[in-house]
């Protein structure tokens, strides 16, 4: 393994990384609308009797779910009302910028470098969707009291599963995605890192055809 090129490729990645999350968060907004889509089409579609409806506000998502519970008003009026969750879809995608990173710091050129971002994306705002449902489930089940755990075994949702998903989504998979993503999609130029091209046998490096004929 070449050690100067790893050394290079990291020190690369580590100088992008400062541009990349800040490209990333001013574009959050845009960046996890289809995430909140993705998020919106699976818990309606899935869950009707959990959730109805998902909207975006700004770089963060309001859940309203079908469960009713006590609610207290500003001015000290209370009432039966939907439960709303606000959740943050950023914290399942900081492995755009990650990802951004590794990518800018590999060799490869414009159309390639552009492909394995629009591969990057697809794959990972499916991976922050997952994240996202899980810690809806999550929030229901263990998190708003006995309303929302009898509405999480009413739909048939056991909590084991519900808590092994969201750690996933939440621990895993925004740490692993983008390192698998650029491992598998440059694994001819990380072959080259950990098998250099050798020279060619009986001619020491820097000795030319010329020297060794002389």
């Amino acid at each position: 393994m070449d050690a100067s090129e790893v050394r290079a490729v990291g020190l690369r990645a580590l100088l992008w990384l400062p541009l990349s999350f800040f490209i990333w968060f001013a574009f959050s907004s845009p960046l996890i609308w289809p995430v909140v889509q993705m998020a919106k089409l699976a818990m309606l579609s899935i869950w009707p009797s959990l959730f109805a409806d998902v909207v975006q506000h700004g770089h963060s998502m309001e859940v309203t779910t079908r469960i009713l519970v006590n609610q207290v008003a500003p001015d000290g009026r209370s009432g039966i009302g939907e439960l709303i969750l606000v959740q943050n879809p950023l914290l399942y995608g900081y492995s755009l910028p990650l990802f951004s990173g590794l990518a800018m710091a590999t060799p490869l050129g414009f159309r390639r470098r552009l492909l394995q971002f629009a591969i990057a994306l697809a794959v990972m705002w499916v991976a922050q969707a997952i994240g996202v449902v899980a810690e809806s489930l999550k929030v229901l089940a263990f998190d708003s009291g006995a309303a929302g755990a009898n509405a999480i075994t009413a739909a048939g949702i056991q909590p084991d599963p519900v808590a092994l998903a969201y750690q996933f989504g939440y621990l895993i998979l925004p740490a692993v995605t983008p390192i698998a993503l650029w491992l598998g999609l440059n694994r001819d130029f990380i072959e080259s890192l950990v098998h250099p091209a050798e020279e060619p046998e009986g001619e020491l490096p820097g000795q030319t055809r010329d020297t060794k004929e002389s």
